[in-house]
């Protein structure tokens, strides 16, 4: 058989269910411990177990089918890391919320998914009744059965074997939402099963069973990535006790289970480091601490390796690429500035993916010269699921464009500018907040920093810089202490400061939410 290109056709598109990744670790050390919660201990035997008796409810008690979207509100918690697994295994599709967003939004994303079953823990029955759907619990709700129950009944019981194809969904997983409505980027089990190769190959190399992993950041989005991977290792997984967030308690668990890995972001990793118990921690099991979601900024970075040592990877990389885009392994960061230091970059591609920047045509760029970062590869999301008008937004000629403006020198190596929303014109030239953040994070009182175009009627639009102090600072002393260091159409026209930046529930400084911090204050219009 041909495929009418003149190619073969492929003879099958059968590909492993994700759920596989937990059974095999169960084969391999079924009484090894999986995972840590508190107390709280399973094994892999156990954790497979639990697995399938919860998917078998699923598919004979809650009529779950192939196929079916599956919401889930919770924080991290053991029955989340289950549910997963289960949900998986009965051939349904994972749609996780982060914890933190309202009864409204979680409703929204269960009627944009098309969920009809949730999973959601008891700490929020309205976030349940908000959403109308057959609601399993997380612990002693009202609002629906509790899954420690149902896996008690169903023990012993397995669930009806799902097979997947390459391109069957399994993830939903929803942006951030900061330029719109969030956005359901559909991700499939033969593309995620690339993923878990490419972490292992790129972020992670040499993981064994012997390794820890401390769970940081909401396992609704890249960390649970990051954890799926560490199912496939047979690596132990540590979940915070309670979702507030003990930076001594972190460090405490590194030592006693000798952790291994870490993903985080950077203002997680920004807290680990500059906090007082970090001085005095035990780090050396630490071999990968991985951050991601949003660019690090120098002084931070050089922070956290002259406190933790050679072990910072990072990554860049969309939901809709399951941050496969970048990587800067740990040998490629330097604490010390010079010749040998690519400061500021992302990395090189990772493996598989091929990247381009490319101008407002499609058409490649060359090496320095800023534009869209795009790329092709089998990280790449199928498509936002029913959004025509996005995915036409979002590809182009098979490149998938990031909205993330950048530039690649001639190694290879990408250096993110900002996203192409933060870019903004003053008096006809491009100006680039990245840029003037960096420089502003040099000056020893400053923390944080935000800057962002704002409405002018004589140049179009001015940068103002929203800062966070960690000392008696002026507008007249930083604008002298920039002096000379930025062109003078890049030089923020004010300064403001705040006791705090507004983050994202992800732990992300946005400009969107500043730009509405500010219309609040009645700063901007």
């Amino acid at each position: 058989m041909t495929h009418p290109a003149g190619g073969l056709a492929p003879v099958s598109t059968r590909v492993m269910n994700l759920a596989t990744f937990l059974s095999q670790a169960a084969r391999r050390d079924p009484d090894g411990v999986a995972l840590v919660m508190g107390e709280e201990r399973w094994t892999w035997a156990e954790w497979d177990a639990r697995t399938d008796a919860l998917a078998h409810a699923l598919q004979t008690r809650f009529g779950l089918q192939k196929g079916c979207r599956v919401m889930c509100q919770s924080q991290n918690c053991t029955e989340m890391m289950q549910a997963m697994f289960a949900v998986w295994r009965a051939g349904g599709v994972w749609v996780p919320a982060n914890f933190r967003q309202t009864p409204d939004e979680v409703a929204y994303l269960t009627q944009a998914s098309g969920a009809t079953l949730m999973f959601c823990n008891a700490s929020f029955p309205d976030h349940a009744a908000a959403c109308g759907v057959t609601t399993l619990a997380f612990g002693t709700a009202d609002f629906g059965p509790d899954v420690t129950a149902i896996t008690a009944e169903h023990r012993g019981r397995r669930p009806q074997a799902a097979p997947v194809d390459r391109d069957d969904p399994c993830w939903f997983f929803f942006t951030s939402g900061t330029t719109g409505r969030p956005k359901a980027s559909v991700l499939t089990h033969g593309q995620m099963a690339f993923v878990v190769t490419n972490h292992l190959a790129d972020l992670m190399p040499g993981l064994t069973a012997d390794d820890a992993s401390l769970v940081v950041a909401p396992l609704s989005h890249g960390a649970g990535v990051h954890q799926l991977t560490q199912v496939a290792r047979g690596v132990k997984t540590i979940l915070l006790p309670t979702e507030r967030f003990d930076v001594a308690q972190v460090w405490d668990l590194v030592r006693d289970w000798r952790v291994s890995t870490m993903f985080t972001v950077p203002t997680i990793l920004k807290l680990l480091v500059e906090h007082p118990s970090t001085a005095d921690a035990d780090t050396s099991s630490l071999r990968y601490v991985i951050y991601a979601g949003a660019p690090m900024y120098r002084v931070d970075q050089q922070k956290a390796l002259n406190t933790l040592g050679p072990v910072l990877v990072q990554y860049f990389g969309l939901g809709e690429v399951t941050g496969n885009i970048t990587v800067l392994p740990a040998h490629l960061h330097q604490a010390e500035d010079g010749p040998q230091a690519r400061i500021g970059t992302c990395g090189h591609a990772r493996t598989g993916i091929e990247i381009q920047i490319q101008d407002d045509q499609g058409a490649e760029v060359a090496p320095g010269e800023t534009g869209e970062i795009c790329c092709i590869g089998p990280a790449v999301f199928a498509g936002y699921y029913q959004n025509a008008d996005a995915n036409a937004k979002s590809f182009r000629d098979g490149w998938f464009r990031t909205g993330d403006l950048g530039h690649m020198d001639d190694r290879g190596f990408v250096y993110i500018t900002g996203r192409q929303s933060d870019m903004f014109i003053s008096g006809g030239s491009n100006v680039y907040p990245r840029e003037i953040e960096e420089k502003i994070l040099t000056h020893p009182a400053i923390s944080e920093v935000a800057v962002l175009g704002v409405p002018d009627p004589l140049w179009g639009e001015i940068g103002w810089a929203v800062c966070v102090a960690n000392a008696p600072v002026a507008e007249s002393d930083l604008a002298a202490f920039l002096d000379g260091k930025l062109s003078r159409y890049k030089m923020p026209k004010r300064f403001l400061f705040w006791d705090a930046l507004p983050k994202s529930a992800y732990g992300k400084i946005t400009k969107k939410m500043i730009r509405e911090e500010l219309e609040a204050r009645g700063l901007i219009a």
